[in-house]
Protein backbone atom coordinates (compact mmCIF):
# COMPACT_ATOMS: atom_id res chain seq x y z
CA UNK A 1 0.00 0.00 0.00
CA UNK A 2 1.38 3.32 -1.11
CA UNK A 3 1.50 6.32 1.42
CA UNK A 4 0.89 9.58 0.13
CA UNK A 5 2.18 12.22 1.93
CA UNK A 6 0.55 15.63 2.78
CA UNK A 7 1.33 18.85 0.44
CA UNK A 8 4.01 21.38 1.40
CA UNK A 9 3.15 24.49 2.24
CA UNK A 10 5.12 25.56 -1.08
CA UNK A 11 3.71 22.88 -3.15
CA UNK A 12 0.17 24.22 -1.89
CA UNK A 13 0.73 27.42 -3.34
CA UNK A 14 2.55 26.06 -6.77
CA UNK A 15 -1.08 24.17 -6.83
CA UNK A 16 -3.28 27.71 -5.77
CA UNK A 17 -1.48 29.58 -8.37
CA UNK A 18 -1.62 26.70 -11.32
CA UNK A 19 -5.53 26.80 -10.36
CA UNK A 20 -5.57 30.66 -11.58
CA UNK A 21 -5.37 30.31 -15.18
CA UNK A 22 -5.32 33.87 -15.69
CA UNK A 23 -3.62 37.31 -15.30
CA UNK A 24 -4.02 36.59 -11.37
CA UNK A 25 -2.07 33.73 -11.20
CA UNK A 26 0.91 35.08 -13.62
CA UNK A 27 0.92 38.12 -11.03
CA UNK A 28 0.77 35.71 -8.23
CA UNK A 29 4.58 34.09 -10.16
CA UNK A 30 5.92 37.57 -10.32
CA UNK A 31 5.03 38.70 -6.93
CA UNK A 32 6.30 35.42 -5.39
CA UNK A 33 9.82 35.76 -6.96
CA UNK A 34 9.81 39.10 -5.65
CA UNK A 35 9.03 38.36 -2.06
CA UNK A 36 11.59 35.07 -2.34
CA UNK A 37 13.92 37.41 -3.70
CA UNK A 38 13.95 40.44 -1.20
CA UNK A 39 14.76 37.87 1.56
CA UNK A 40 15.85 34.27 0.88
CA UNK A 41 14.95 32.99 4.21
CA UNK A 42 11.45 33.75 4.30
CA UNK A 43 9.47 30.35 4.84
CA UNK A 44 6.08 29.92 2.82
CA UNK A 45 3.21 28.42 4.68
CA UNK A 46 -0.35 27.77 3.81
CA UNK A 47 -3.09 29.54 6.61
CA UNK A 48 -5.90 30.87 7.08
CA UNK A 49 -8.18 28.20 5.09
CA UNK A 50 -6.43 28.74 1.88
CA UNK A 51 -3.81 32.13 1.65
CA UNK A 52 -0.32 31.84 0.95
CA UNK A 53 1.83 33.64 3.87
CA UNK A 54 5.43 34.41 4.42
CA UNK A 55 7.25 34.15 7.94
CA UNK A 56 10.49 35.53 8.89
CA UNK A 57 10.76 36.08 12.78
CA UNK A 58 6.57 36.48 12.23
CA UNK A 59 4.45 36.97 9.67
CA UNK A 60 5.71 39.12 6.81
CA UNK A 61 2.96 38.99 4.31
CA UNK A 62 0.05 36.88 3.36
CA UNK A 63 -1.51 37.31 -0.38
CA UNK A 64 -4.81 36.45 -1.72
CA UNK A 65 -6.25 36.17 -5.59
CA UNK A 66 -9.93 37.77 -5.75
CA UNK A 67 -12.23 37.81 -8.75
CA UNK A 68 -10.93 40.95 -9.85
CA UNK A 69 -7.53 41.64 -8.13
CA UNK A 70 -4.57 40.54 -6.21
CA UNK A 71 -3.88 41.35 -2.54
CA UNK A 72 -1.20 41.39 -0.89
CA UNK A 73 -1.56 42.06 3.03
CA UNK A 74 1.59 43.47 5.70
CA UNK A 75 -0.01 42.89 9.00
CA UNK A 76 2.42 46.02 10.25
CA UNK A 77 2.19 47.13 7.63
CA UNK A 78 1.21 51.20 9.40
CA UNK A 79 4.69 50.75 10.47
CA UNK A 80 6.64 50.31 7.26
CA UNK A 81 7.84 52.85 5.15
CA UNK A 82 6.61 53.58 2.00
CA UNK A 83 8.36 55.89 -0.08
CA UNK A 84 6.66 55.33 -3.67
CA UNK A 85 3.06 54.53 -2.18
CA UNK A 86 2.30 51.46 -3.19
CA UNK A 87 -0.03 50.08 -0.26
CA UNK A 88 -3.20 51.40 -1.97
CA UNK A 89 -6.02 49.71 0.56
CA UNK A 90 -6.52 49.60 4.26
CA UNK A 91 -5.26 52.46 4.68
CA UNK A 92 -7.26 53.39 7.61
CA UNK A 93 -6.17 50.40 10.05
CA UNK A 94 -3.85 51.27 12.25
CA UNK A 95 -1.97 48.62 11.70
CA UNK A 96 -1.93 46.69 8.75
CA UNK A 97 -1.58 47.66 4.74
CA UNK A 98 -2.38 45.62 1.27
CA UNK A 99 -1.20 46.74 -1.95
CA UNK A 100 -4.27 45.32 -4.81
CA UNK A 101 -3.03 44.58 -7.99
CA UNK A 102 -5.77 44.66 -10.79
CA UNK A 103 -5.53 43.37 -14.12
CA UNK A 104 -2.93 45.10 -16.36
CA UNK A 105 -1.84 46.53 -13.37
CA UNK A 106 2.54 46.74 -13.28
CA UNK A 107 4.73 45.67 -10.12
CA UNK A 108 7.11 48.02 -8.90
CA UNK A 109 9.71 45.53 -7.86
CA UNK A 110 12.26 47.55 -6.35
CA UNK A 111 9.53 49.23 -4.08
CA UNK A 112 8.11 45.73 -3.28
CA UNK A 113 11.13 44.21 -2.90
CA UNK A 114 12.09 47.34 -0.05
CA UNK A 115 8.98 46.64 2.03
CA UNK A 116 9.09 43.25 2.27
CA UNK A 117 12.54 43.84 3.98
CA UNK A 118 11.60 46.36 5.57
CA UNK A 119 8.86 44.54 7.02
CA UNK A 120 11.19 41.32 8.14
CA UNK A 121 13.49 44.02 9.53
CA UNK A 122 10.83 45.10 11.96
CA UNK A 123 9.90 41.35 12.68
CA UNK A 124 13.89 40.68 13.23
CA UNK A 125 14.05 43.72 15.26
CA UNK A 126 10.82 42.91 17.65
CA UNK A 127 9.74 46.18 17.33
CA UNK A 128 5.77 47.12 17.37
CA UNK A 129 6.89 51.25 16.47
CA UNK A 130 8.21 52.91 13.29
CA UNK A 131 11.00 51.83 11.73
CA UNK A 132 14.30 54.63 10.63
CA UNK A 133 13.74 56.18 7.64
CA UNK A 134 16.56 53.80 6.24
CA UNK A 135 15.72 50.95 5.51
CA UNK A 136 17.87 47.97 6.45
CA UNK A 137 20.93 47.15 4.09
CA UNK A 138 21.11 43.54 2.40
Amino acid sequence: MMCVLPMTPSELIDKYIADLADWRGQILVNLRKIIRDADPNIIEEWKYMGSPVWYHNGQVLLGNAYKDKVTLTFPQGASLPDPDRLFNARLESNKMRAIDFHQGDGIKDRSLRDIVRAAVALNIAGKKGKLSPGLPEK
